[in-house]
């Protein structure tokens, strides 16, 4: 990795500004994970039975902004970007997979995500999760983001130290 070039949140704000920070933090920090690499070594697997990498970390994340934030307030019928049906599985499997493919539907889903949030007037907006058949706040669906972010990164450090380790052996 290069340098870290993410903005914290902040430690005094209101909700809004510091769950908006708090994804902001966790996107930059998966994409920091991922500098540097080829899509070679994005595509790298933990250990079997593992499919796991950090390209597939990174098409699964686009699937979940997708799923969280384009269907639940703006297309509930909206498609995957890697599944025909509502599977989240399928984007970890990046082996034809590139890195230019993975971050741009990535970029464009956290754009989306980006746009909806900032355009509803609170967090109480609510829109319609069809995989649960209920309404959801936009406060519940940027705290569930960020706890997938946060797992999620837990898993990129692995595989990054993985990816360091076989290039330094």
């Amino acid at each position: 990795m290069t340098s870290d070039h993410r903005t914290g949140p902040p430690s005094c704000g209101n909700e809004r500004e510091t769950l908006r920070a708090f994804l902001d933090y966790h996107r930059a920090t998966l994409a920091m994970k991922c500098e540097g690499l080829t899509d070679e070594e994005l595509r790298q697997q933990s250990m079997p039975p593992s499919t796991l990498s950090l390209l597939g970390l990174v098409r699964h994340m686009a699937e979940v902004e997708r799923a969280w934030f384009r269907r639940v307030f703006e297309d509930n019928d909206a498609p995957m970007v890697w599944s025909d049906e509502i599977d989240f599985q399928a984007a970890y499997d990046a082996s034809a997979s590139t890195r230019a493919e993975a971050f741009t539907a990535w970029e464009a889903e956290v754009a989306n995500s980006r746009r909806i949030e900032g355009q509803a007037q609170s967090l109480d907006l609510a829109g319609y999760q069809p995989r649960w058949g209920e309404e959801v706040s936009l406060r519940m669906v940027m705290v569930h983001v960020l706890l997938e972010y946060g797992r999620h990164n837990g898993h990129a450090d692995f595989l990054r130290e993985g990816v360091d380790g076989a290039v330094g052996a």
